[in-house]
């Protein structure tokens, strides 16, 4: 890929936004660098390829100035890196609904709303990739993090259809499925519910505090998933799913192999519920 294609990513205050941030910005592309407190990528902001932005992808103003902005400055977009995302830890029946909601429109409207800002300019130019943070939970749900996994669910979805509507336009899609990595998500984004019921406490209960437990501490470096996600999309042809980390391959392996025994196993009961012949043709 050619360094002066432009990159523009969401939530770079902390996380996989910053660190595919530094890299690109290292690399020599020009950037756009985003967050909803500009405060917080002042560094960034101060690279010479850089435009930091103030940038709530729920607010559809800041949205559109922000697009516009970046096409200002540097005349387009190539890649945008759809990051921003907010977690929640709750059993599915103690859930908040305001909170549930707000992640909602964090991690799925936020990023839809960013992706049609961007897909006319990609048109036009019959170019462009577009990478949406998607999580292993996208892929296979856990207790306490029901509604999270949903978001995540959601944004596998929309783009997997995405991805079959505008191949053929010259644009990519790719889904990014990490596993745990040191980005402080389960101690500093993601909100505890305040009403718990005891009923869940082995089970959400128990998951939320090893999730906690365990943050700063995973396997997972960002500064090497930068890397990776980066040299997909120089590749030429990146994947549509790129799982990141040890735990996002081998839950998503189990999760394949677990659903094929199902479907297997059920086979002649899913099949007997067609009861019309095929037709032959004439």
């Amino acid at each position: 890929m050619k360094k002066n294609k432009v990159w523009f990513i969401t939530g770079c205050s902390t996380g996989f936004g910053r660190e595919i941030a530094k890299h690109v910005l290292q690399l020599g592309y020009n950037t756009v660098v985003t967050a909803r407190n500009p405060k917080d990528i002042e560094d960034l902001a101060a690279e010479k390829n850089a435009l930091a932005l103030k940038l709530d992808v729920t607010k559809a103003s800041e949205v559109k100035n922000a697009v516009l902005a970046a096409k200002k400055k540097f005349g387009h977009i190539d890649v945008l890196v759809n990051n921003a995302g907010i977690g929640y830890f709750s059993a599915i029946e103690s859930s908040d609904d305001a909170e549930v909601r707000k992640m909602f429109e964090v991690n799925f409207f936020g990023l839809c709303a960013m992706t049609n800002a961007v897909l006319p300019g990609m048109r036009k130019r019959k170019s462009g990739s577009i990478i949406n943070f998607s999580s292993i939970c996208g892929l296979c749900s856990s207790p306490a993090l029901g509604y999270y996994d949903a978001t995540k669910h959601a944004v596998e979805g929309i783009s997997e259809a995405l991805a079959q509507e505008v191949d053929s336009l010259g644009i990519k899609v790719m889904i990014v499925e990490p596993s745990g990595f040191r980005t402080d998500w389960a101690g500093r984004s993601a909100q505890q519910n305040k009403h718990p019921i005891a009923d869940y406490a082995s089970t959400a209960g128990k998951a939320e505090k090893k999730l906690r437990a365990q943050s700063g501490k995973q396997k997972g470096d960002p500064v090497l998933a930068a890397r990776a996600i980066v040299k997909a999309i120089e590749s030429g042809h990146p994947p549509l799913h790129l799982l990141l980390g040890n735990s996002a391959v081998d839950g998503a392996i189990e999760k394949i192999t677990s659903l094929k025994k199902e479907f297997l196993l059920w086979e002649k009961v899913s099949r007997a519920a067609d009861n019309l012949p095929e037709r032959r043709a004439l």
